[in-house]
């Protein structure tokens, strides 16, 4: 993936940009190097318990069914393309508590399942088409041009 040792990661923190949330907060080693994928090499990656298999995005250090530990050893590459799972149209708008911005509508929110994944990613979808937009339908993460270590830098999933 990249010739840094995985135990090298830089750490990573989120900011609550504009909204009224004045803190910042610590994604670990697993989520900063997950993020530092998505910035660095514009990579999808998950980790793989080695006792049961599953295999979570974005990387997290327990596994949720077996509650092994998981080091920065498990991380393994999955597809930037994956599968709707679940998805809503949303109509109304708000203030987005991830920017503090009025978020415009109408827009689109899926859980998409990566390939190679076994757990769902949250993102925005390129369409609010409702005939393209459904379960089972497949996307292909697109990144944004310039990108700075957050989950946006995947700029939105496009359904194919």
């Amino acid at each position: 993936m990249n010739d840094k040792k995985r135990e090298d990661v830089e750490l990573l923190s989120i900011s609550s940009g504009e909204a009224s949330q004045p803190f910042d907060w610590s994604v670990g080693k697993h989520g900063s190097y997950f993020l530092q994928q998505l910035r660095d090499n514009k990579k999808i990656v998950g980790i793989k318990c080695p006792g049961c298999q599953r295999v979570y995005v974005p990387p997290r250090p327990v596994c949720g069914h077996c509650f092994k530990g998981l080091t920065l050893d498990d991380i393994i590459p999955v597809s930037d393309e994956g599968t709707i799972y679940v998805c809503t149209i949303v109509q109304f708008g708000f203030v987005d508590p991830s920017t503090g911005i009025q978020r415009p509508v109408p827009y689109t929110w899926a859980f998409v399942k990566l390939d190679g994944a076994d757990t769902c990613l949250t993102h925005f979808l390129d369409s609010t088409d409702a005939e393209k937009v459904k379960v089972g339908a497949r996307v292909k993460a697109v990144f944004e041009e310039k990108r700075t270590g957050n989950l946006m830098d995947i700029k939105h999933f496009a359904v194919l």
